[in-house]
């Protein structure tokens, strides 16, 4: 499953489905069978079974039943009509969510259901991963998953009136791994073949039948017009609103600066099931900020209504006074059962000195996080210790039964303590006083060939140990200031770079930078995109979510091991023993999570209660026009 596609920095940052997104999902297990015909003394293989639903499941069976009226965390009788005005930081110069080049404007979608596109499929938020019908009306696979054939809903238009055909989705299956963004390329990279053998049926071969996720995602296939893409040059970026077929349609726009979303009344799938008490809202609008001092004045004068807060300080501090006791405005913590990920400062490997592990694990004593919880944060976050955190996926303890067989198996090529130690990050009593961490990361920089000489670190040529932390946010500031005081302690020369989101997203995509604060987002059901964010593949593939530039073949293996985990139960094994190689090679400083939405909103909505999803889904929130009154 696939999730965030491009983060900026913030105290804690949001994990997008744009991808978590950016959300993305799993399949069923694989049984082969054979049957011995005696009578001829040879082998021949018994007849697949054929499946056919209305959806599909990574492991096990599905949640929903064939023609469900609405998914258990959406409300079917919410009310349509209203607005609500959302906030995106930076500006936009893109229509085109699709290609590397631009920045493209918030809401458009780019993998699974957007509120302009939609997809094959639509994934549901209260099952580890598991897709319905949205534009297929039927999913057709045989037992060895070899291929996956998609019926179409023979109703489904895009916003033009133009019919969805198979031609549309293979034209999209192409256009997109051809001349789109190098994530689809390699996302779907295990396609051979897209056949359509009549008007409403697609099928997709696969080349080889362990990786259990591919019938899933190819369901969250974007759809595009063929009859408008065809004469145009999908590879640049456009201001020119382009023909779509999600729930919304594109109203107006004020390139840089906001863009407005207008619910299409006729949409042909508003009355599926996966869609019932979904989109709302008349019209989303979605206003840009360049600072978020600015953006958190602005919401509370009512320019925009709704917005996640991702700093802790603002949260204790900036939500207080008459309109918030009044009960005109609201902040409320919206608890979430998906895996929180990892956030952490991110190593470039590609560059020296953090191509030696020993200088990737020294680095890592440096960072006060126990002060800096306390200090700046009102104590509110926890360590993060797991890519996986949050889930039964993270590894713990030492590896043991099936973990501890599997890992055996690369003995040779991992660090020992991958078998000898449980995994703990360098600790402070938060106090700022760190002379012990001081001292033990001293140690372990003179084990990899450094000397503080003069007060400055030096390797054997006598050059300094410097680079730069390069950041997005100037409210991140605050976190680093006190890391690189440290840093500086022990002689490195850190300099600290802020720059606009649109320098920052070309520099993350080109691994132009040091060290960065990046989120690597999880879902329940891990699988193809672990390939994008760790496979040596993706290392110096530009644009990819390989970031770090991980090249290592034991992580390569293990990935392939969880892409093709026949199981839940072996899924989970493999992921905890991908977890702790990645854990044990300190290829990033581990932040901190908060298993829970801070969100702060004006209010005049409402949203069905006592449910827990993997991510916090505005699309089911909807409009009161009572509360709204009173406001006025």
């Amino acid at each position: 499953m696939l999730l965030n596609f491009v983060t900026a920095n913030n105290e804690r940052l949001s994990l997008k489905s744009s991808l978590k997104n950016l959300s993305v999902v799993t399949l069923l297990s694989i049984t082969v069978s054979s049957f011995t015909q005696a009578a001829e003394d040879e082998s021949l293989k018994k007849p697949q079974a054929i499946h056919q639903s209305h959806g599909i499941a990574m492991h096990g069976d599905l949640k929903y039943p064939d023609n469900f009226k609405h998914f258990d965390y959406a409300n079917p009788d919410a009310p349509k009509g209203g607005e609500i005005r959302r906030a995106s930081r930076g500006n936009f110069d893109s229509l085109n969510p699709f290609i590397l080049k631009g920045t493209p404007a918030s809401g458009l979608g780019y993998l699974g259901q957007g509120l302009f596109y939609d997809s094959l499929t639509t994934q549901s938020e209260d099952e580890p991963f598991s897709q319905y019908g949205a534009i297929a009306k039927t999913i057709i696979w045989p037992e060895d998953r070899s291929y996956v054939t998609f019926k179409l809903e023979p109703n489904a238009k895009f916003h033009d009136g133009e019919a969805i055909r198979s031609d549309d989705v293979k034209f999209s299956f192409e256009t997109l791994t051809q001349q789109g963004h190098p994530l689809y390329a390699s996302y779907y990279g295990n396609v051979t073949s897209v056949e359509t053998p009549d008007e409403f049926t697609v099928t997709f071969r696969f080349k080889d039948t362990t990786n259990k996720e591919l019938a899933l995602i190819m369901g969250q296939l974007p759809i595009l017009p063929k009859h408008y893409w065809q004469d145009k040059e999908f590879n640049k970026t456009t201001l020119t609103p382009p023909v779509g077929s999600g729930p919304y349609t594109i109203k107006s726009l004020d390139p840089g600066r906001s863009i407005v979303y207008e619910r299409v009344e006729d949409w042909w799938a508003k009355d599926k099931g996966i869609n019932k008490g979904r989109f709302n809202f008349d019209e989303v609008k979605f206003e840009y900020f360049l600072d978020d001092n600015v953006m958190i004045e602005a919401l509370k004068s009512g320019v925009f209504d709704f917005r996640v807060e991702n700093s802790a300080k603002e949260w204790a501090t900036a939500y207080n006074g008459k309109l918030f006791k009044e009960g005109k405005m609201v902040k409320e913590m919206i608890m979430h059962d998906n895996p929180s990920g990892m956030q952490a400062f991110a190593f470039n490997t590609r560059r020296a000195p953090f191509n030696d592990i020993k200088v990737r694990e020294a680095l890592s004593y440096l960072f006060d996080y126990e002060w800096t919880n306390k200090s700046l944060f009102y104590g509110s976050y926890t360590r993060t210790d797991s890519y996986f955190e949050n889930s039964e996926l993270a590894s713990s303890g030492l590896p043991e039964g099936k973990e501890l067989e599997l890992l055996n198996k690369f003995r040779d090529q991992l660090p020992e303590e991958v078998f000898t130690k449980e995994y703990k990050i360098p600790t402070t009593d938060g106090s700022g006083n760190i002379r012990n961490n001081l001292r033990q990361a001293i140690r372990i920089l003179k084990s990899a060939g450094w000397q503080l000489k003069k007060g400055k670190l030096v390797n054997s040529d006598g050059k300094q140990m410097k680079f730069e932390i390069l950041l997005a946010q100037p409210t991140f500031e605050r976190v680093v200031l006190p890391f690189q005081k440290n840093l500086q302690r022990v002689g490195i020369d850190v300099n600290i770079r802020t720059i606009d989101v649109q320098q920052y997203i070309k520099r993350h995509q080109e691994f132009d930078f040091d060290l960065i604060v990046n989120s690597f987002g999880q879902s329940s059901s891990p699988g193809n995109e672990q390939r994008d964010f760790w496979h040596s593949s993706q290392a110096d593939k530009k644009g990819s979510r390989n970031v770090i530039g991980i090249k290592n073949p034991v992580i390569d293996e293990l990935i392939e091991l969880v892409i093709q985990a026949p199981t839940r139960e072996a899924l989970v094994t493999r992921t905890r023993a991908l977890d702790r190689v990645l854990l044990w090679n300190h290829y990033v400083i581990p932040q901190w999570h908060l298993p829970a939405n801070r969100v702060v909103y004006w209010n005049k909505f409402d949203f069905p209660k006592g449910v827990t999803t993997h991510s916090l889904s505005p699309n089911t929130w909807w409009y009161d026009p009572i509360k709204a009154e009173k406001l006025k």
